[in-house]
C-alpha cells in the first residue's frame, strides 16, 4: 500500500526575482528526509543554483517524517521568496523508498533528481548528472570521485561492491551514493520498497533501461570516517542477499528452490541409506536422532522444490498481463 502524505507547502507562487516559479518545471529534485539530516534551507541554498543555471524551471520537493516537520520551518522564509519548494510529510517510520513511492505522483518533473539530505558530492554534480540524462541515458547516477576520503570508507565501499558484482554482476562502482538523475519513466515503471532503493540503478538496469555512472566530486562532508553498528552491517548484507535471489531467479525460482531442494534431499536420502544398510547388518536406528535427522534433511529437500513448482506456475500464469519484461531502445524497419 502506497503511503499517504500530507503537504506542508504545496501550493506555488511566483514572484518578480523568480517568474519561473509557477511554470510547470522540468526537473524535479526529490529530498527524502529519513537519517542524519543537514540544516534544508542549507542544503536548498547549496544543491538549487546547478540547477537553475540550467535555464529550466525546476522545484525541490522534500518529504519529512513527522519529526522533521519543524526542520522544514526554515525553508518558509525561502518559499515567502518565491523559492520553488513543496513539502510533504510521510507517516512515521515511512524510510526513503516509500517516501520516493508515495511523492511520485506529486512530482511535476519530466526529469527526477534524487538528493540525499546530507550532502555527498557538490553541487555541480547534480547539473552533470541532469545533462547526461538529456544525452539519452535513462538514469544517471552519480559515482563520487574521492578527494581525500578516508581509508576506511573507501575499504567499506569496495567490500560492499565486490559483493555486488560477485553476486549481482555489473561495474556499477558507487551504486548507493543515493544522487541521482532519472526520466520519470523509470520512477514509474521500476517498483522500489524496504531498502531497494539504494539497488535503484541495479533493478532499472535489470529491467532494460540505460543506466550510466557519471563521475561527480564527493563533498567534504562526506569525506568523514563514518562507522555503523553492526545491525547495519548485517541489513547490508541481507539487502544484497534479497537483490540477488530478485536478480537471478524472480522469473526461474525452481531454479533457486530446486538446487537447495535437491541438496537437502540429497543429503537426507543418502543419511537414509546409511542408516538402512545398518538396519540390514543387525543394527538398531529407531532411537538414533541421525534417522531423524535424515528424514528432516529429506522432507525439507522436498517442501523446498515444492515451493519452487509453485513459483514457476505463479510467474508462468503472470506472464504477459500488462507488465513488460524486456524493453526495446530502437527498431529499425527494413528497407523495402
Amino acid at each position: 500500500m502506497t503511503p499517504t502524505l500530507r503537504p506542508v507547502f504545496e501550493v506555488e507562487t511566483a514572484s518578480a526575482s523568480h517568474p519561473g516559479a509557477a511554470d510547470r518545471p522540468r526537473v524535479s529534485v526529490v529530498v527524502a528526509v529519513t537519517e542524519r539530516p543537514s540544516s534544508l534551507d542549507w542544503l536548498y541554498r547549496e544543491y538549487s543554483p546547478p540547477i537553475r543555471a540550467l535555464g529550466e524551471p525546476f522545484e525541490f520537493v522534500f518529504v519529512v517524517d513527522r519529526w522533521g516537520t519543524e526542520l522544514a520551518q526554515s525553508l518558509a522564509e525561502l518559499r515567502q521568496e518565491g523559492e520553488p519548494i513543496r513539502v510533504f510529510e510521510a507517516g512515521h517510520g515511512v524510510g526513503e523508498s516509500g517516501m520516493l513511492e508515495a511523492v511520485r505522483t506529486h512530482l511535476r518533473g519530466d526529469v527526477v533528481v534524487t538528493l540525499p539530505a546530507y550532502p555527498r558530492v557538490r553541487a555541480e554534480g547534480l547539473a552533470a548528472l541532469v545533462r547526461k540524462v538529456d544525452e539519452g541515458v535513462d538514469l544517471a547516477t552519480a559515482k563520487r570521485t574521492a578527494i581525500g576520503g578516508s581509508f576506511l570508507g573507501r575499504l567499506q565501499r569496495g567490500a560492499f561492491h565486490l559483493l555486488l558484482r560477485w553476486g549481482i554482476g555489473g561495474s556499477f562502482e558507487d551504486v548507493a551514493s543515493g544522487v541521482r538523475a532519472m526520466r520519470r519513466e523509470v520512477l514509474d515503471e521500476v517498483p522500489v520498497y524496504g531498502d531497494l532503493v539504494r539497488f535503484l540503478p541495479v533493478l532499472a538496469q535489470r529491467e532494460g533501461f540505460r543506466v550510466e555512472e557519471v563521475p561527480v566530486p564527493q563533498h567534504p562532508e562526506d569525506s568523514r570516517p563514518r562507522v555503523y553498528s553492526p545491525g547495519i552491517y548485517v541489513r547490508r548484507i541481507i539487502d544484497l542477499l534479497g537483490l540477488f535471489f530478485m536478480v537471478r531467479f524472480t522469473r526461474k525460482p525452481l531454479r533457486f528452490f530446486g538446487l537447495v531442494g535437491t541438496l537437502l534431499s540429497g543429503i537426507g536420502t543418502l543419511i537414509l541409506i546409511v542408516l538402512l544398510l545398518q538396519r540390514i547388518g543387525g543394527q538398531a536406528i529407531a532411537d538414533r536422532p541421525l534417522l531423524l535427522l535424515g528424514v528432516l534433511f529429506f522432507v525439507t529437500g522436498v517442501q523446498a522444490i515444492a515451493m519452487g513448482l509453485i513459483g514457476e506456475i505463479i510467474v508462468h500464469l503472470s506472464a504477459g498481463q500488462g507488465r513488460r519484461e524486456y524493453r526495446v531502445e530502437e527498431s529499425v524497419r527494413e528497407k523495402i
